[in-house]
């Protein structure tokens, strides 16, 4: 229970600051909307990536006394994705206050696109361009605090979830939509409990209902993958992008997620 409390608490002090550099930097919550989420997924990645580097490591082959270097396929047998150097978080909070930083997360997450199919075209990038220099060097280093690196677990995901319900509290998205809280959503996948066969959602929105299914089936020590074919359906554009983007943040810890299944 200390440790929940103590990551609710971080879940809340990381919204505050983000929403009050927000408000004091005059940004309509749909302009930063997306360009925030972006760097929680880039910051969960990251974190993903030290979980599994040092293991990855020690088991890479050697030959004449070289250890070959790391590759996406090393990272996808541990379920996390491989960054390059330049898309690495502690690269982009450590830019010097002359850097173009808005250049610097384009070609971070070009990167992650480069060498993720189903990632291309997802996740933001030009929307950087529309921040300050200085907003965005305050988020980078708002969404890295010393103590997220001492927490166990999936921490970014539920940072992920915190921050999806808080702007749509706040109306990011308009004409009528709205998110299902993720509370609802677990109650829903555990009251149906999917044990196996095809999970679709008509209006899919950012997902939720796939990763609570496959936390169902994981529960049960099986496999989601095996399991479970998932199809959703989505008519904004936006919240597709949000949906494979919360997918990848949320199931990369769960199972090795195939976007091909999702008919969106």
């Amino acid at each position: 229970m200390a440790q929940l409390e103590h990551i609710e608490a971080i879940e809340r002090r990381l919204w505050s600051a983000a929403d009050t550099l927000r408000a004091n930097s005059n940004y309509a919550s749909n302009e930063y909307f997306l360009p925030v989420m972006g760097l929680v997924f880039l910051r969960h990645t990251y974190s993903r990536f030290l979980g599994v580097k040092d293991a990855i490591e020690a088991s890479l082959p050697t030959r004449g006394g070289k250890i070959r270097p790391l590759s996406k396929e090393d990272f996808s047998q541990k379920n996390a994705i491989f960054l390059q150097p330049k898309a690495q978080f502690d690269t982009l909070v450590a830019l010097p206050d002359n850097a173009d930083r808005a250049k610097a997360i384009i070609d971070a997450m070009e990167s992650i696109e480069a060498d993720y199919e189903n990632l291309r075209g997802v996740l933001p990038k030009s929307e950087y361009q529309e921040l300050d220099n200085a907003v965005l060097a305050q988020l980078l280093r708002t969404l890295n605090p010393e103590e997220l690196k001492q927490v166990s677990g999936d921490v970014f995901g539920r940072i992920y979830e915190y921050f999806l319900t808080q702007f749509a509290d706040q109306k990011a998205h308009d004409g009528g939509e709205f998110f299902t809280p993720v509370s609802l959503v677990s109650l829903i996948a555990n009251v149906i409990e999917p044990a196996g066969g095809t999970v679709l959602d008509p209006a899919c929105g950012s997902g939720g209902m796939f990763v609570q299914s496959a936390r169902v089936v994981e529960r049960r020590h099986e496999n989601p993958t095996e399991k479970l074919t998932f199809y959703g359906l989505e008519k904004n554009a936006t919240t597709i992008r949000l949906a494979k983007m919360n997918l990848a943040v949320q199931l990369a810890a769960i199972i090795k997620t195939n976007f091909k299944e999702l008919g969106i």
